[in-house]
């Protein structure tokens, strides 16, 4: 810390030049001490970015402050008129820029001042020159002015040869420096000019202040008082200096060279624009997009509407009046290129062959008999009028059964293009229909550019999930699909973004969903509804021979002679890890065995040729997911197998009844809806008004609560097609004995023990087959729906057909007694 008479400000006591290695002890500086000219004690100021050198003539301006007083006060108060400028080293300030700590170099250069200007508000502008060199041995600051006790080191002068060649060395750099930057030229040829060489020093301390160098390396030539080394670092900086400077002009150069080129070639294509317009040989670009457009015009007339003419006429005279720069030019181009793109009066010709189509079905999808006939039967009726035009339809059915590849197969046999989009999640009608042509980035809407995709105007167009469609303040993608998917309305379909009818009627639409249910009615009315069920286990096995296991195989990496899989295996896989109504999870289960072989031979763990069979298809996928149930095989009382239906497909759940003591009446678990209370209740009443009919003690239920639960109380259950099972399960109860096993059953009962029809009887016989069920009671009323099931998937099972409750308890409880 500096010595403070009035504590103002704090500087750090300037620190020690660190060991000049350079300078010989045995040759040690001579000191002066005191001169006329330049005085021991000196007032000290901040140097600013660089070190000031002896000789060296230069400006300063200082602001208002401490340092501006300290210089007037050298001016005006100091005969000599000299101070001493010192580099800092470091600087520390308040948050409100004050000056709060500065630690300086110790060695600096003693400045006489030639001429100095106070101007406005206190500023200080002096012109200074650099006389010799210092060395603080003390500073103490008075009156917030840092004044120091100096001495002047002497030069450590060198001659002779060496001395005198690292002078011409430094001269004939700063001659090659002149050339690069002329920013010195004057000072450098007066300097060489007058060049002696009896003066080193001068030209070492000269030759760096006209470099670009760091502070700190300026500071090291200061602090150097042999003149030989210091004219070897002189001469270091100056070569750098050259090196970067050769390296910018390098660099300008290189941009210089690629601009002129740029321009040369852009004046060369002018000219030769200019020459080829002057020759007729070439038009501009607008020129040429208004002939392109004109020539499409002519070509698509015979098929344009009216409205559709006029307005690409309108358009392309509007288009000649804008300039190419102009956005709306953009815009309106854009827009001619979207109704002169699309394929108006362009249609593929349809290939109405029922025995080609039923060959095509047939090799992409095995199974599916009804669904196949009814598209079939599509095909026939469009043969016979000549056209397919108003036809829209929708396959509803469980994922993975092949709704999709159903749609493209249907294309593929009419030999017409396919586009398939996603309705899942869309909330915004633009999508359907397009953006208003105000809006920056405004597109058709989807329907229009499958139609521009497929270059045709009568592809056929599949409307993936089209019961997930939602709505928001956007609007409603459902709604806006009743005009695309009317008959009597998309003939003229309006879309948003072109603004002119555009015929959809001769489009084929095929939607796809899992449930119908949250489908809008009227949209579900506009559309002719095909169900598809799912697969058996034996549909299944073809199913992976034909058409999975062929199709893994190179996916995997792997060849027919890698690897097997046996009958016994693929059931396996069926009936432990895929057992749902597609085909996803069988793809899924056989790509994993697929992967765990293709692995180990890729590390040389496997050679041989694997054969995949019941024994080992656990060590491939792991512990079977499904499970017989013991039930299965031997029944309770109580607990009664019934048929459910499930967007995933049908599906088989036990209901269970038991008693405890308590208040007559009913507990019911299992997240059940309402509408399957309300059958609890009816079969509770229904079984309680008949206990002698069904052979239950009468006093049965009295000071009896009965709980009943389903299974799998997870998942929510709702629907009235339990009622004949949850009374199953009540007189099983009651009549303390099991129903026989692997019957299954389904049917909605009345308050009367009426049995009437319920829906998904497809899927719940499909579910009762993968249950390996032997035994269907289903109502009398479905037996037309049990028909229509084909006879494979009908195999195996005895179905028993119901009107009323009492033939449901003459087949669960022939001839036994109470117990």
């Amino acid at each position: 810390m500096a010595d403070r008479d009035d504590g103002q400000a704090v500087f750090v006591t300037p620190e020690v030049v660190p060991d000049r290695e350079s300078d010989s002890l045995d040759e040690g500086p001579k000191i002066i001490l005191a001169s006329k000219e330049l005085p021991d004690r000196i007032y000290l100021l901040a140097a600013g970015a660089k070190p000031v050198f002896p000789g060296m003539m230069f400006p300063v301006l200082f602001a208002p402050g401490p340092d501006a007083e300290t210089l007037k006060t050298v001016a005006q108060e100091v005969s000599e008129k000299i101070a001493g400028f010192v580099l800092p080293k470091e600087e520390k300030r308040s948050e409100d820029g004050e000056m709060v700590e500065r630690r300086l170099y110790r060695m600096g250069t003693a400045v006489r001042i030639l001429r100095l200007e106070e101007g406005p508000q206190g500023a200080v502008q002096a012109l200074c020159q650099g006389q010799k060199r210092f060395e603080i041995l003390k500073a103490v600051e008075r009156n917030g002015k840092l004044m120091a006790q100096v001495i002047y080191p002497q030069d450590i002068v060198a001659s002779g040869e060496e001395v005198k060649a690292l002078c011409l060395a430094i001269i004939n750099s700063m001659r090659e420096l002149i050339q690069h930057n002329p920013l010195f030229g004057e000072e450098i040829k007066m300097l060489l000019a007058r060049a002696d060489w009896s003066d080193p020093s001068r030209l070492a301390d000269f030759s760096v202040t006209i470099t670009s160098s760091s502070p700190e390396e300026l500071q090291d030539v200061l602090e150097c008082l042999n003149v030989r080394t210091r004219l070897e670092k002189a001469l270091l900086l100056l070569r750098k200096e050259l090196d970067l400077n050769q390296l910018k002009e390098k660099i300008t150069h290189q941009i210089e060279e690629k601009i002129s080129k740029q321009q040369r070639e852009f004046f060369l294509r002018e000219q030769l624009k200019a020459i080829k317009q002057e020759l007729g040989l070439e038009k501009d670009e607008k020129t040429e997009e208004i002939e392109r457009y004109q020539q499409r015009i002519d070509e698509i007339s015979h098929a344009l509407p009216d409205e559709a003419r006029d307005r690409i006429r309108e358009e392309i005279d509007k288009l000649k009046l804008l300039s190419p720069q102009s956005p709306e030019f953009a815009v309106s181009r854009n827009y001619l290129d979207w109704l002169t793109g699309l394929p108006w009066g362009e249609y593929s010709e349809d290939v109405l062959d029922v025995a080609r189509a039923r060959r095509i079905l047939d090799r992409d999808h095995h199974g599916l008999e009804d669904v196949k006939r009814r598209i079939l039967e599509f095909v026939g009726v469009a043969k016979l009028r000549g056209s397919v035009e108003g036809s829209i339809l929708c396959l509803v059915g469980p994922p993975g059964v092949g709704k999709t590849s159903l749609g493209r197969g249907i294309a593929e046999a009419l030999g017409r293009k396919f586009f398939r989009f996603s309705l899942g999640g869309m909330r915004d009608e633009a999508e359907i229909k397009g953006h208003r042509r105000t809006y920056i980035g405004a597109l058709p809407g989807k329907v229009i550019q499958a139609v521009k995709t497929c270059a045709t105007a009568n592809p056929v167009i599949m409307l993936d999930e089209i019961d997930k469609l939602a709505a928001s303040f956007q609007g409603d993608p459902a709604s806006a699909l009743l005009e695309v998917l009317d008959p009597e309305q998309n003939n003229s379909f309006r879309d948003h973004y072109l603004d002119v009818p555009f015929d959809l009627s001769k489009v084929l639409f095929i939607a796809t969903a899992n449930v119908p249910d949250t489908i809008p009615a009227p949209l579900l009315d506009r559309m002719e509804t095909i169900a598809l069920s799912g697969y058996i286990l034996e549909e299944k096995l073809r199913i992976g021979v034909r058409h999975l296991i062929p199709k893994l195989l190179p996916r995997n990496g792997l060849t027919r002679g890698d690897v097997a899989f046996t009958q016994g295996a693929l059931r396996a896989i069926i009936d432990g890890y895929a057992r749902e109504a597609g085909v996803r999870a069988f793809e899924k289960a056989l790509g994993g065995c697929m992967r765990r072989i293709a692995t180990g031979r890729a590390e040389g763990t496997i050679t041989a040729k694997v054969t995949v069979s019941p024994r080992n298809v656990s060590e491939y996928l792991g512990k079977p997911k499904f499970t017989d149930d013991p039930l299965m095989r031997s029944s309770r009382a109580g607990v009664v197998m019934g048929l459910a239906w499930t967007p995933l497909g049908g599906t088989t759940l036990y209901i269970e009844a038991q008693a405890a003591p308590g208040e007559a009446g009913t507990r019911l678990t299992g997240q059940l809806g309402e509408v399957m209370k309300e059958s609890t209740q009816i079969a509770y009443s229904l079984v309680t008004a008949h206990c002698g009919d069904f052979g239950i003690p009468t006093d049965f239920f009295k000071g009896t609560t009965v709980h009943i639960h389903v299974p799998a109380g997870a998942t929510p259950k709702d629907g009235p097609s339990a009622g004949i099972t949850m009374a199953s399960a009540l007189v099983s109860l009651g009549r303390g004995m099991a129903p026989p096993p692997r019957w299954a059953m389904t049917g909605e009962l009345t308050l009367t023990g009426r049995v009437l029809p319920v829906g998904g009887v497809k899927e719940k016989v499909i579910a009762a087959r993968r249950s390996k069920v032997r035994h269907v009671i289903l109502p009398k009323a479905n037996e037309k729906d049990y028909d229509e099931i084909p006879e494979r998937v009908r195999n195996g099972l005895t179905p028993h057909f119901v009107e009323d409750f009492a033939d449901v308890f003459g087949l669960l409880f022939p001839t036994r007694r109470a117990r």
